[in-house]
């Protein structure tokens, strides 16, 4: 029997390239087996795709429901469980499926939840997913029912991110999942590793008792670093909420930021090859320059999971990686972003390095910058800004990079100003060779804010 479905979704919630709310608030659980049916059209009938979900009090519910759309759609579900979101990407090469759906919240607020989508172990995103809001405001179903079963592949993605691992020395290892949905693994992972360890906060809990589990932030890595500084360990790694964003600290206790993560595993990928690396716009320009030294070839590329896995498959690149700490491998993986392998692969560097973490970090060339800085700004107001900056700068005939906002170099640095594809909010970033140019890159920021936005300038760098 055929019947007529009619749904709106939240205007905010279809994002450049995932989907993301504020469960019951903006983010339904309606919302998840309309997306199910939708997603299952359009794989096909008998399709097979893989599910899993985080540990967010709302994922249980939003899983069930995405499950029941993709059934009535006819696809055949293999469901993964609470796992983090690498393991769902691995299970779609694993099982060979046609599709995948990570029902997660990632680094947001625990109040929210999302989904995020493989298509024939590619992104799903942009103007593919964007379409889901059209489409759902009026098609026809016929009803056909899929098959679901459960799969367990802990062990097997254990095997898999420590293939061609050898210790050959003890590593001292801090290991911190902030009730994410990486605490199982993480524990199956530090088994492995000789050496002390300690492991904090690896029951999973969406309520995130501890502390918030976003690495990108520091605060969330204070206990991290207050252990490795008491009991004098050798590495402390970070996770998000769902095992993608991978968090640094040396052995001083210093938080290693997302392009000096890519960087110290680009060199050591460059001494075996010569490697083709991917960077998100917001990286430091010492990471495009060191790469170009030591022989690499580097590609700067958009902000955003689905587009740096869209640059991997284009550029066939063997490594690359975000300020966030997403960092993704394409030298004997799969090409996606895992936290997990990516801390697997920093000890591998550690295993074999006479240096302490401290004396690899302090290799790389110092220059001044600030953290990403983030202001509130409203969905619809935010893109606006940015356009009017852009015919402001293009008036005055200064030059522009603008793959994904707008990112302006001078003689001694460059600041960047872009529009958030996650969040109600704008993105800033500087960086100079000198303080005094630190401090003068960030007035340039403010200053062209100021000139369409007195609101929003007033809140940056305050």
């Amino acid at each position: 029997m055929t019947k007529i479905i009619k749904h709106n979704f939240h205007q905010s919630i279809i994002r450049s390239y995932d989907i993301r709310g504020e469960y019951n608030k903006t983010l339904f659980d309606s919302d998840a087996k309309v997306i199910g049916i939708l997603f299952g059209l359009e794989l096909g009938k008998r399709k097979t795709v893989n599910v899993a979900y985080d540990g967010r009090k709302s994922s249980l519910s939003l899983k069930e429901n995405l499950i029941e759309g993709l059934l009535e759609s006819g696809i055949n579900v293999i469901e993964i469980g609470l796992v983090p979101t690498p393991l769902l990407y691995f299970s779609c090469f694993e099982l060979i499926s046609d599709g995948g759906i990570m029902v997660t919240g990632s680094h947001n607020p625990k109040n929210h939840n999302g989904f995020k989508f493989v298509k024939n172990n590619g992104p799903f995103f942009g103007e593919e997913l964007k379409k889901f809001e059209k489409k759902a405001k009026k098609f026809m179903l016929n009803e056909p029912v899929g098959s679901r079963k459960k799969v367990n592949l802990k062990k097997n993605y254990i095997d898999r991110v420590f293939k061609g691992f050898k210790q050959e020395k003890k590593l001292n290892v801090v290991w911190d999942s902030g009730n994410g949905a990486a605490g199982e693994i993480m524990v199956g992972i530090s088994k492995v590793i000789e050496g002390k360890k300690k492991i904090l906060y690896e029951k999973i809990d969406g309520n995130f008792p501890n502390h918030h589990p976003d690495p990108s932030e520091p605060k969330n890595l204070e206990c991290c670093k207050k252990e490795i500084l008491k009991n004098k360990f050798d590495v402390g790694f970070a996770f998000d909420g769902d095992g993608d964003r991978l968090g640094v600290v040396d052995d001083l206790g210093r938080i290693v930021p997302g392009d000096k993560i890519l960087l110290i595993l680009a060199k050591s990928l460059c001494k075996k090859k010569k490697a083709t690396v991917i960077g998100d716009v917001k990286c430091s320009q010492v990471l495009f320059d060191e790469i170009k030294k030591i022989g690499g070839k580097v590609i700067m590329s958009k902000t955003g999971h689905s587009h740096v896995k869209n640059g991997m498959k284009k550029y066939n690149a063997d490594l690359a990686g975000e300020m966030s700490g997403h960092i993704f491998f394409g030298d004997d993986y799969y090409g996606y972003d895992d936290a997990i392998f990516a801390s697997i692969k920093f000890l591998e560097i550690l295993n074999t390095s006479k240096k302490k973490l401290s004396e690899i970090v302090d290799e790389i060339p110092k220059v001044f910058n600030t953290p990403e800085i983030r202001v509130e700004c409203p969905d619809e107001v935010k893109f606006d800004i940015i356009s009017k900056i852009a015919r402001n700068l293009n008036k005055k005939n200064i030059e522009v990079f603008d793959l994904d906002g707008l990112r302006v170099n001078s003689k001694d640095g460059w600041w960047l100003l872009r529009a958030s594809n996650t969040q109600p909010a704008l993105v800033a970033r500087c960086e100079s060779l000198t303080k005094k140019g630190l401090e003068y890159q960030k007035f340039l920021v403010k200053e062209e804010i100021n000139k369409v936005d007195e609101l929003v300038s007033r809140k940056i760098f305050s």
